[in-house]
């Protein structure tokens, strides 16, 4: 489990991105953060692997400790897969080597001059195969498409064998058809992995069709935490401060 306790962070120019923050993530569990342009979701997502160091409170993870320690930070990037918009993949080399990226958190920096072993390669081909990409790891990733490219993002951090994937949103650059593929592919895998996911997202609709819980964030604040069925249009218009369209928010 991850506790956030007290979360805030204040930039350096006085902007307040979050205030008071208190959370708990539990492995297995798919939790969307839902809110408008600049309600705080990328920065609570990035406060829960100390990509976005806060400026009050503390994070602690269960059998670890409190993420201030640098060791324990290191052992908890390392559980903790990170899937982004905009893929941040190398574009000439190919889905394979793309996704033993994701193995280097295992070796030495010395070692990661040097061909990987061969059971990191097996662990790389076994998730470009769970996104349904095996057949491409020897393609170079230029030459993949918007979402084909997110699935080996997502293979990558799978590579880790996290015990939390973060995804900052994963899906807003792909049409609503492959958002969905995305989707439920990533949520399946967290499913039978038990793996527990934080995703930010705008679309209110896939909101409620993958999440086990919703954060709905406005202003750095939380506005609402419990099971999507629980949501209405009241606590969604306070998240987007206007009534929001249930296909693009």
């Amino acid at each position: 489990m991850i506790f956030l306790e007290n979360i805030g962070v204040t930039y350096k120019d006085g902007t307040i991105a979050l205030q008071g923050i208190s959370l708990k993530f539990v492995p297995g569990e798919f939790t969307i953060l839902l809110g408008a342009s600049g309600a705080g979701k990328s920065t609570l997502l990035r406060c829960i692997n100390f990509l976005t160091i806060p400026t009050k409170g503390q994070v602690i993870v269960d059998g670890l400790g409190n993420l201030h320690n640098p060791k324990i930070l290191r052992k908890h990037r390392q559980k903790t897969g990170m899937i982004f918009q905009q893929h941040q993949l190398i574009p000439r080399q190919t889905a394979l080597k793309n996704v033993l990226i994701g193995r280097l958190a295992y070796h030495s920096t010395l070692r990661s001059f040097f061909p990987l072993p061969k059971i990191d390669q097996i662990i790389a081909l076994d998730c470009l195969d769970r996104v349904g990409l095996l057949n491409k790891a020897l393609t170079p990733v230029k030459q993949l498409s918007g979402g084909q490219q997110q699935r080996v993002g997502i293979a990558r951090a799978l590579a880790q064998k996290p015990q939390f994937l973060l995804a900052d949103e994963p899906v807003a650059s792909l049409d609503p058809g492959s958002s969905h593929k995305i989707l439920a592919n990533l949520k399946k895998i967290c499913q039978e992995d038990g793996i527990g996911a934080v995703v930010s997202l705008h679309q209110v609709d896939l909101a409620l069709d993958y999440g086990d819980r919703i954060i709905g964030l406005t202003n750095g604040t939380i506005l609402f935490d419990n099971h999507p069925s629980n949501i209405h249009s009241e606590q969604l218009e306070r998240i987007y401060q206007h009534s929001p369209s249930m296909k693009t928010v």
